[in-house]
């Protein structure tokens, strides 16, 4: 029988080449991929403020005023059982997911009415989930997106 001398495979000089350039695309683009989780995250959070406000319209389309703060959002859900009960809840509620989303970091959104800025305020506190800040912790706000 012959036997064949003929083997093929990478040598280690071709592995660490690999190696090399993979790390140097993961260097140059990681870090740009990584800075846009907080876009994201920011972009999440005001698109669900405007399908929340989408969902306080019909709701006050339906029984003529927005939940109070005391009912909150959820009563987008579930009917409210305090404060002023609504005679025309729709049945299955306001919200398509039947749940409240969060923000786009797992926050829940903070909801007043009557508002200091309209019949309603609803905003996220960011990132740091405080009020104020910068950048990816600043405050979203549903009067500023109009």
């Amino acid at each position: 029988m012959k036997q064949l001398n003929n083997r093929r495979g990478f040598t280690l000089i071709e592995i660490m080449v690999v190696i090399v350039i993979l790390a140097l695309l993961a260097a140059l683009v990681g870090p740009k991929i990584m800075g846009r989780t907080d876009d994201a995250k920011i972009q999440t959070t005001k698109t669900q403020i405007r399908n929340l406000e989408s969902a306080l319209k019909l709701y006050k389309l339906d029984n003529g005023a927005y939940p109070s703060t005391e009912q909150g959002l959820n009563s987008l859900v579930t009917k409210p059982t305090v404060g002023a009960i609504p005679k025309n809840f729709k049945e299955g509620g306001y919200l398509e997911s039947k749940n409240v989303p969060k923000d786009g970091w797992g926050n829940d959104f903070l909801y007043v009415s009557p508002g200091e800025h309209g019949d309603y305020d609803l905003y996220s506190y960011g990132a740091d989930g405080a009020k104020g800040g910068d950048g990816k912790n600043a405050d979203i706000n549903s009067w500023d997106l109009k």
